[in-house]
């Protein structure tokens, strides 16, 4: 968990499709890039800048988000979400994220990740399966 330091940078881009609309998603009526797929974005560029540099047989896991959606993205606009780690503690990496589409800051906030060796976490899921 060494390499993990603050300041590093990830990011993440999609082209808002009909398949990434509220509607789509079950999150509203309005034909706009929902939350849920802005939050996706969130969390595919936290990876972007951190899973590359987790030990052999660990992967991290998003836990906490506190995100604002703030303006509305049209089907056919890019969207690219940031990720900056701005702290590291022990196994936790906290990041500060933003969404820009083409004209504007669509979203912001912050996010959690959790170091977890894969191998003990999939035996603690096995175990909770029954």
């Amino acid at each position: 968990m060494d390499a993990l330091k603050p300041g590093l940078k990830g990011s993440a881009t999609l082209v808002v499709g009909e398949e990434h609309t509220a509607p789509r998603i079950g999150s509203g009526r309005v034909h706009v890039l929902a939350t849920p797929v802005m939050i996706n974005l969130f969390e595919a560029a936290a990876l972007d800048a951190i899973e590359r540099l987790l030990p052999p047989g660990h992967q991290s896991l998003g836990t906490v988000l506190n995100v604002r959606h703030i303006a509305a993205t049209p089907v056919g606009m890019r969207v690219t979400a940031s990720a900056e780690v701005v702290a590291v503690e022990g196994r936790t990496v906290r990041f500060r994220v933003e969404a820009h589409d083409e004209r504007e800051l669509i979203g912001d906030g912050t996010h959690e990740r959790v170091a977890v060796n894969v191998a003990k976490f999939d035996l603690r899921v096995q175990e909770k399966s029954g």
